[in-house]
C-alpha cells in the first residue's frame, strides 16, 4: 500500500498534466471508445514504481484493469510486456504521462541501485541511498532503491542524527556535538558522526558514535579507518563510506571491510529507463 504522501503526490502530478482537462483526448477520442494498452519495455533494466503507476491509472479511473507481468525488483529486456491496462481508451491516455513518468524514473533508480549492488557482492559491504532525492518523491525513490537491492539510509531529518563537518564546526567539535545530542536525545535516535580525518575517526570512537561515517577517504585510508574501529572491539560503531564513490570505485571501497556505502547518484544521477506505451482500441 502506498503512504498517504506519495497519493498525495500521484494527485499533483495529474493535476499538473491535466490542469482543467486533457482536451486531445476528449476531442479526438469517443466516450465509449475501449482499449487495451501494454507498457513495453525498450532496454534492459530493473522494474520499479509499478505501484506507483497503477495508482495513476486508478487515480483517473478506478474501473480500469491493471495488470502487472513482472513484480518490482525483477529484470526486464527489450520487447518485455510489464503492464497490461484495459477499459477506458480516454482514460487510458490521459493517465499514460503520470504513469510512465513514474515508471521510468523509479525503473532507472532501480536499475541503477542493482549495478552498485552487484558491484560488491561477496564483501558483506551494503550499498545505501542518501536524502539527495527528487522534492516530494523521497518515499518512491527510496522503495525504488530498495527494489533495486539497496539498503535504505534514514528517510529525514528525524529519524536519525546525523552530525555532519557544519554541525560539528557549529557545535565546536565531533566531542561537544555528541554530548549535545546525547543530552537531549529523549527519542533514543542512532547518532552518525562524520569523520574525514584518522584523528576525527578516533574522537568519534570516544564520544560514542553509533555509526562513523568515512568521508571522501582514499580506500587506502578507509582501511586504516576500519580497523582503528575494529580494534574498539566487539559492539563498536557501524562503519559507512561516503564521498565521490563511483560505480568503478565502489568495489575498491567495498574491500576495506566497511559496514556500508552511501550513494546519491543512486537518487540524483539515475537515468530513467525507457518504456512506452501502446494503446490498442477496440
Amino acid at each position: 500500500m502506498l503512504r498517504r504522501d506519495a497519493l498525495l503526490l500521484i494527485d499533483a502530478a495529474l493535476a499538473e498534466d491535466v490542469g482543467p482537462g486533457d482536451f486531445t483526448t476528449l476531442w479526438t477520442v469517443p466516450e465509449d471508445r475501449q482499449a487495451t494498452a501494454v507498457v513495453v519495455a525498450k532496454a534492459s533494466g530493473v522494474f520499479g514504481g509499478c505501484y506507483a503507476a497503477t495508482e495513476t491509472f486508478r487515480r483517473v479511473d478506478p474501473h480500469l484493469e491493471i495488470e502487472a507481468a513482472f513484480a518490482e525488483g525483477t529484470a526486464i529486456e527489450p520487447g518485455d510486456v510489464t503492464m497490461t491496462i484495459r477499459g477506458s481508451a480516454r482514460s487510458i491516455l490521459t493517465a499514460e504521462r503520470t504513469a510512465l513518468n513514474f515508471l521510468q524514473r523509479l525503473s532507472g533508480i532501480a536499475t541503477v541501485t542493482r549495478q552498485y549492488v552487484r558491484a560488491v557482492e561477496g564483501t558483506g559491504a551494503r550499498v545505501i541511498d542518501t536524502r539527495k532525492t527528487t522534492p516530494g518523491m523521497r518515499w518512491l525513490e527510496k522503495a525504488a532503491v530498495a527494489a533495486g537491492g539497496g539498503t535504505n539510509h534514514r528517510f529525514g531529518l528525524h529519524d536519525m542524527v546525523m552530525i555532519k563537518d557544519n554541525h560539528i564546526a557549529a557545535a565546536g567539535g565531533i566531542t561537544a556535538a555528541v554530548e549535545a545530542v546525547r543530552s537531549q536525545n529523549d527519542l533514543g535516535l542512532a547518532v552518525e558522526v562524520e569523520t574525514g580525518t584518522l584523528d576525527e575517526v578516533r574522537e568519534a570512537l570516544v564520544a560514542g558514535a553509533d555509526r562513523i561515517m568515512f568521508d571522501n577517504m582514499t580506500p587506502e585510508m578507509m582501511r586504516e579507518a576500519v580497523e582503528i574501529v575494529r580494534a574498539h572491539g566487539e559492539g563498536g560503531p557501524e562503519t559507512e563510506a561516503s564521498g565521490g564513490i563511483t560505480l568503478e570505485t565502489i568495489r575498491a571501497y567495498a574491500e576495506t571491510g566497511v559496514d556500508y556505502i552511501s550513494i546519491g547518484a543512486l537518487t540524483h544521477s539515475a537515468p530513467s529507463l525507457d518504456l512506452s506505451l501502446r494503446l490498442t482500441a477496440l
